[in-house]
C-alpha cells in the first residue's frame, strides 16, 4: 500500500473510533451515572418533566402504529417535541400521508403536527446514513457555540433538510439555524420553534441561559 493509502487508511481509523467513542459516552455514561446524569438532561430541558414523558409515550405509540399504515411502501419518522409531531420520511401517496397524520392526531396529548413526509420509495441506506451524520454535525456544531444553549436544540434530518426545533429565543433559534445551514451535505434548515423571551430564558431557565451575542 502506498505512503497515501496508508495515510488515508489511519485517517479514516480515527474517525471511526471517534464516533464509536462518542456513541459509547452518549449510550453508557448516562448508565454508569445513573439517576445523576438523567437528572441533570432532564434540568437542562427546557421542556416540563410531564412533557417530557409525553413525547417518548407519543413517539412509543406513533412508532406501533404507523408502520401498520406504511408497511413497505416507505418509511417514516417520528419526533415529538413539547407534544408537537414531527412527520419526516416518505409514503406511497397523498391518502397515506393524511392517514399517517391523522393516525399520529388521535394519540392522547399530540397537540399539533407538522406533516413533511414526502411522496416518494422509501430512502435508501446511504441517504439515511449521510442524514445522520449531517445531524451529527449539527449537533457537534452547537455546542462548540457556547452563547447558545445545544441541549434546547432538538435536530432531525430527511433528505439534506435540517428540522431544528426547541424552546428557544428569537436570537437562540436564528443563530442555530446558521449554524446549522454551515454543515457540509444541508440543503436547506427549516425552523420548528417554540420562541421565548430573553427574560424568560434568564428568569425560568438560568441553567441554559448564555449571554447575548
Amino acid at each position: 500500500m502506498s505512503k497515501t493509502g496508508q495515510a488515508l487508511k489511519g485517517s479514516l481509523t480515527k474517525v471511526m473510533l471517534g464516533a464509536a467513542l462518542l456513541g459509547a459516552l452518549q449510550g453508557c455514561v448516562p448508565l454508569v451515572m445513573g439517576g445523576a446524569a438523567l437528572g441533570a438532561a432532564a434540568t437542562m430541558d427546557r421542556r416540563t418533566l410531564g412533557a417530557q414523558t409525553e413525547d417518548k409515550s407519543i413517539t412509543v405509540k406513533a412508532e406501533v402504529q404507523i408502520p401498520k399504515i406504511v408497511g413497505d411502501a416507505g418509511h417514516v419518522n417520528i419526533a415529538s417535541f413539547n407534544r408537537k409531531v414531527l412527520l419526516t420520511g416518505e409514503v406511497r401517496d397523498e391518502a397515506m400521508k393524511a392517514k399517517v397524520e391523522a393516525e399520529v392526531r388521535r394519540i392522547e396529548n399530540v397537540v399539533s403536527v407538522i406533516n413533511e413526509l414526502a411522496i416518494a420509495g422509501p430512502s435508501s441506506y446511504t441517504s439515511r446514513s449521510s442524514d445522520a451524520l449531517i445531524t451529527t454535525n449539527v449537533k457537534a456544531s452547537l455546542v462548540e457555540m457556547k452563547t447558545i444553549s445545544a441541549t434546547s436544540f432538538k435536530v432531525v434530518t430527511e433528505r439534506g433538510t435540517v428540522y431544528l426545533m426547541g424552546r428557544v429565543t428569537q436570537r437562540e433559534g436564528d443563530l442555530g439555524a446558521k449554524i446549522a445551514q454551515s454543515v457540509s451535505g444541508v440543503q436547506r434548515v427549516v425552523k420548528i420553534f417554540e420562541y421565548i423571551t430573553e427574560e424568560e430564558l434568564r428568569t425560568q431557565y438560568p441553567q441554559s441561559s448564555t449571554v447575548a451575542l
